[in-house]
């Protein structure tokens, strides 16, 4: 009898490893394939992910050729910055705010204006501008400088 009793517990722990196996290869398989764009009248060719970290993390403030940058994010909790911090830095949302809080108090730096819709960041893609969107999404208007 209890052989039985064990071999049950051992099959419903199988079972719940298994799950939870299953949902992490969910979600790393949900991550969107994002693409950093810039105007299509920008000169800039591309960019390698450590200048789109250093522009996305606010330590330069120009492209490689000198040109102000204005990086733009996604709101707050939407899929497309979850998943362009995580693929970027490997950082959630919650550690990525907790950094621009102590680089705000400190002075050093600025944040990526943050746009209030994924329109509003098609939209404001202007000479100046640098963001990241769905690699579907990527427009006539928009060159792409960087994929992950």
């Amino acid at each position: 009898m209890k052989c039985c009793g064990f071999s049950s517990l051992f099959s419903v722990l199988l079972f719940a490893l298994c799950a939870l196996f299953a949902r992490g290869t969910n979600a790393a398989e949900k991550s969107l394939s994002l693409v950093v764009v810039v105007n299509a009248a920008n000169p800039i060719q591309s960019l390698s992910k450590k200048e789109v970290i250093d522009i996305y993390m606010g330590r330069f403030k120009t492209f490689p050729d000198g040109q102000p940058v204005a990086p733009i994010d996604f709101p707050s909790g939407s899929e497309e910055k979850k998943s362009f911090y995580q693929q970027l830095v490997s950082k959630d949302e919650r550690k990525i705010k907790a950094y621009w809080s102590r680089l705000l108090f400190s002075g050093r730096a600025t944040p990526p204006i943050q746009a209030d819709s994924k329109q509003q960041v098609l939209e404001s893609l202007n000479d100046q501008a640098l963001a990241y969107v769905p690699a579907k999404e990527v427009t006539q208007e928009m060159k792409i400088v960087y994929q992950f």
